[in-house]
């Protein structure tokens, strides 16, 4: 046996590892996903606010780790459109632009679209070039950073910005976050500042431990990858499931690929702890053979 799996093909390996990802993806299992403090704090927020608050919601992200944060931020937008939070999307990514007009299109207009009407209930403001620059400026003086939303048309002319001058009129911001700019400088440069404003963020398994420091100060609640973004969806299909009374369809994305990361996980530690076994009893065979002689 020993033999066998010292001259074991790497290509079998990868092969374990395929099934082990594939098998899950076309036979979902079934898991019940216990809601950490950090999740349902993130839920709290946005459900504590009063129907029809201010909400600024910023797709800090681009499609290479949509995989890991799509899922929270359609969640979440779900969540305030169940609210009928007034919503003001931007991003500090340039292709966060794009994926936040999809998650408009495809989560909130779908299942909130009676209640929302563009420049009355909620406003795409786009991405500008700045980096944290676009928020330090946006704080204090949006048109000066935004002279129009993605349509091209002036602030002042959209009714969902009578009355916003700046950021500071935001009861609640929801960053959604991959790394630089994004969660930290969002903390560093408006709510450090000004910290009438709450904010909750969803971040990549990375960056979420740069963030720890700030819970529950500045940071009120936090999706940690794709863990986070299943619990999430398990509140949010409780107390606000589809029009058929079940989990709405596209808030289970998360809840699905916890089953492929599982096994795979699973599967890397066996190998690990098989892996050194077999070295050690190498070295031990070795160490008999030599004494031996």
């Amino acid at each position: 046996m020993l033999a066998f799996l010292e001259k074991l093909d790497r290509r079998w390996v990868f092969l374990l590892m395929g099934l082990a990802v594939a098998i899950p993806i076309l036979f979902p299992l079934p898991f019940e996903y216990k809601p950490s403090a950090l999740a349902r704090s993130v839920f709290d927020e946005i459900d504590r606010l009063p129907d029809g608050s201010r909400v600024l919601f910023s797709f800090d992200y681009d499609p290479a780790t949509s995989g890991e944060l799509s899922p929270m931020a359609r969640a979440m937008l779900y969540h305030c459109g169940k609210k009928k939070h007034k919503l003001y999307v931007m991003a500090l990514f340039g292709p966060g632009k794009t994926l936040g007009s999809e998650a408009i299109q495809e989560i909130l207009l779908k299942y909130a679209g009676d209640d929302y009407t563009y420049g009355e209930d909620y406003v795409e403001l786009g991405y500008q070039t700045g980096n944290e620059g676009v928020i330090k400026v946006a704080v204090t003086d949006l048109p000066q950073m935004f002279p129009t939303d993605v349509r091209g048309t002036p602030l002042s002319k959209i009714p969902v910005l009578e009355g916003v001058e700046n950021f500071q009129a935001m009861d609640l911001l929801v960053a959604v976050s991959a790394g630089d700019p994004g969660s930290k400088q969002w903390i560093q440069y408006f709510i450090s500042a000004y910290p009438k404003t709450r904010m909750v963020t969803g971040t990549t398994g990375v960056q979420s431990v740069s963030l720890y420091p700030y819970i529950p100060n500045q940071l009120a609640g936090m999706l940690g990858a794709i863990k986070g973004a299943a619990e999430y969806e398990t509140i949010v299909n409780a107390k606000y499931p589809g029009p058929d009374g079940k989990p709405v369809p596209e808030l289970t994305e998360a809840q699905r690929r916890m089953g492929p990361q599982l096994t795979a996980h699973l599967l890397m530690v066996s190998l690990i702890v098989v892996g050194n076994v077999v070295y050690l009893m190498g070295r031990r065979k070795a160490h008999q053979s030599g004494g031996g002689r």
